[in-house]
């Protein structure tokens, strides 16, 4: 007997495909009659097939919004609000895990500062405990961390227990990270909660997500849709904008639809860990990097591997208290998008691994053509222009083998005109849906600004996607390209502080785009005068992109339109506790002096030898392992030159390889205290690191 709580999500799956495929159906017949107007040509059906493609993929994210708007006005309810009457007899313990590569230690705790200050203020029943598992590479950032995390680790002794762990090697990047926890930890926990280096969540969330992990034992993850926020750039301030307005009816629509087949984000999210650790282990793909070796986008990855064992995944679209900061500029977007890319293009091998349920496949397949999408805009748009050409150049044939009566020449405008209509309303529809559910929430709407600020809001957000939408095209069809000619990417952190974009930087990054627009433009001038009219929205962002590129990136433009009461969002004008503390904390951290923080001049590694909390502090959260002789002689060699020419003389890894090792660590500190001591008395120099008081 089937379960009528599975019926339901089935019967809407098959009524969302049933209007996506009638809609394109639909579509791609108006545009069959167009072409075949005088046969098919094997452009004509290049043209065809591009334009239904796309259009399956654009009208399923507007049935997605329309069903997330009505979803949101009727009050209509997945199984992931779901809770039992009685609470559970056991409440759950739960791990704060962030994996954390290189990046600005204060930034990292100021962070999980906010977020463990918001939690101890609910009173949690259950337990938890927080870590930050670092990859870090840099010898003074990997020191810095160190000390950030021991002063954070006294701040909340006896409310919060705050671990640290650095891995000597960075074995299969972030998803390598949270294994290793796992695999060494993860048995003393029911539920990780995984946070990005960015991530910002309030303790009423957090306390929520672990009360629905009790409540419901076969769900195994439950992804939070995290906001943008906190940046302050033009363009920043509009992806926050949109994601705040646009972003609650899509996930509402998509969250109904899903129900326990929703997917994995990699950050703000709650996971099961005996499962996930049972069954979420990542296999290499073969062949070689781009499209082989460790899997990059590891989290649609491990949401399917939780499904194909039977757990649930969800999308709790109804909680509010999950954030990330957005990439500051058009520029840091992008190389964001190189990164995701190249992970999502390697979903092509995983899509037919074996035993995946139908819509774990359906998200590889939607992760693909995110950035697929892109390079078949471009296509479409090349044999439209072909295809123009050749009308063009083709006269009309009024009689056709002999026939008495003429060929008259039928004239398809009006159904072109409406194709072009109904095409542009389904891209943009579903930013109006997200303006009418705001207009249906007061205290939303007055965050915003008002009805009027927000709805100005939503036409220069859609002006700037206009410009801004032909450079991504550009760009991810070149990130294919690169791709597909074996170009792998390079692991880095994410540009996270509103740098403003060079001049420099701006020519370097678009003069290929800008190029572009220019031979594009004249030769369909040249050519297809008619054409060139119509393209002319397409080419604007790409011509301009220098510009746009360098005005979009000022972080003064934006704080105006904020002054101004445009692109505002409820985290701007009713921030929460625990953005407001740590907006003040990033501020006191920048007004502070930086030479303050290294005594002399000294570089955190210098004053790890000389100094002895920090020297005990490093050695003592090293990991024990034994040297081969070889490598014993290779260290030592190195202490040898410190001595000989200090640090100045090692390299970054030469540095990296001594901090690895508590032996040499001990070695350097004593030999750094034994110069002082051979030192002429009344010298007052210190050894090499030394911090004097």
């Amino acid at each position: 007997m089937s379960n009528p709580a599975d019926a339901r999500p089935r019967l809407r799956r098959q009524v969302l495909l049933l209007l996506v495929v009638a809609s394109t159906g639909a579509a791609a017949f108006v545009l069959g009659t167009i072409l075949a107007a005088d046969g098919f040509s094997l452009l004509e059906l290049g043209i065809l097939f591009l334009f239904s493609a796309l259009f399956a993929w654009i009208t399923t994210a507007f049935w997605l919004s329309l069903l997330g708007f009505a979803v949101r006005r009727l009050g209509l309810a997945g199984r992931q609000n779901d809770r039992p009457a009685a609470a559970p007899a056991r409440r759950g313990s739960t791990a704060l895990v962030m994996p954390i590569y290189n990046e600005d230690p204060d930034r990292v705790v100021a962070g999980l500062r906010a977020i463990l200050n918001s939690l101890c203020a609910q009173r949690p029943e259950g337990h938890f405990d927080a870590y930050l598992l670092s990859d870090t590479t840099d010898p003074d950032t990997w020191l810095a961390e160190e000390l950030a995390w021991s002063r954070l680790n006294r701040e909340f002794a006896d409310r919060v227990s705050v671990f640290y762990r650095h891995r000597p090697r960075n074995l299969a990047r972030k998803s390598g990270n949270i294994a290793d926890f796992c695999e060494s930890w993860g048995y003393r926990y029911d539920y990780m909660v995984v946070l990005d280096a960015d991530s910002i969540m309030t303790g009423a969330c957090l306390v929520e997500l672990t009360a629905r992990m009790d409540a419901n034992p076969r769900v195994g993850l439950i992804q939070v849709p995290p906001l943008p926020v906190l940046r302050e750039s033009l363009f920043a301030r509009s992806q926050q904008f949109a994601g705040s307005v646009y972003g609650p009816p899509f996930a509402a629509g998509l969250a109904y639809w899903l129900e326990g087949d929703s997917n994995y984000w990699g950050h703000n999210a709650i996971i099961r860990v005996a499962p996930f650790t049972d069954h979420c282990g990542l296999p290499e793909l073969p062949g070689r990097e781009p499209f082989g070796g460790e899997i990059l986008s590891h989290d649609f990855v491990e949401a399917a591997l939780l499904r194909r064992a039977g757990w649930e995944v969800w999308l709790a679209d109804d909680l509010d208290g999950s954030f990330e900061e957005p990439p500051p500029t058009l520029i840091d977007h992008a190389k964001r998008d190189r990164r995701w890319c190249q992970g999502n293009l390697q979903h092509l091998g995983v899509v037919a691994a074996r035993g995946l349920r139908p819509l774990s496949r359906l998200h590889f397949v939607m992760g693909v053509m995110s950035y697929l999408s892109s390079l078949l805009w471009l296509l479409l748009l090349a044999l439209s222009g072909l295809e123009a050409w050749r009308q063009e150049r083709t006269e009309h044939s009024y009689f056709i083998d002999g026939d008495l009566f003429p060929n008259w020449p039928v004239s398809y405008a009006f159904e072109a005109t409406t194709l072009l209509a109904i095409t542009l309303g389904i891209l943009y529809l579903p930013k109006v849906f997200g303006y009418l559910t705001l207009l249906g929430d007061r205290r939303r709407l007055a965050a915003h600004g008002g009805a009027l600020k927000a709805a100005l809001g939503v036409v220069l957000e859609s002006l700037m996607s206009i410009l801004l939408s032909p450079i991504l095209m550009l760009f991810q069809s070149g990130f294919i390209v690169s791709i597909l000619a074996g170009r792998s990417v390079r692991w880095a952190p994410q540009q996270r502080d509103d740098d403003e974009t060079s001049w420099r930087e701006a020519v370097a990054a678009h003069s290929g785009h800008t190029a572009f627009a220019l031979l594009a433009g004249g030769v369909s001038y040249a050519l297809v005068p008619d054409f060139f009219w119509w393209l002319t929205p397409v080419l604007a962002g790409p011509l301009l992109s220098i510009p746009l590129s360098r005005f979009t990136s000022r972080a003064d433009v934006g704080r105006k339109l904020r002054d101004w009461g445009l692109f505002l969002t409820p985290c701007e004008s009713e921030p929460p506790a625990v953005l407001q503390r740590l907006a003040e904390e990033l501020a006191e951290k920048s007004a502070e002096d930086p030479q303050a923080k290294a005594p002399e001049g000294l570089s955190l590694f210098e004053q790890a030898i000389g100094d002895p909390f920090m020297n005990a502090l490093h050695r003592t959260l090293l990991e024990r392992e034994p040297r081969a002789k070889s490598e014993r002689l290779r260290l030592d060699g190195l202490i040898a030159r410190w001595q000989e020419g200090g640090p100045g003389c090692l390299s970054r890894d030469e540095k990296r390889d001594l901090l690895s090792d508590p032996t040499s660590m001990a070695t350097l500190h004593a030999l750094a205290w034994q110069g002082r001591e051979d030192q002429p008395p009344g010298d007052g120099t210190a050894p090499h690191g030394a911090v004097t008081a």
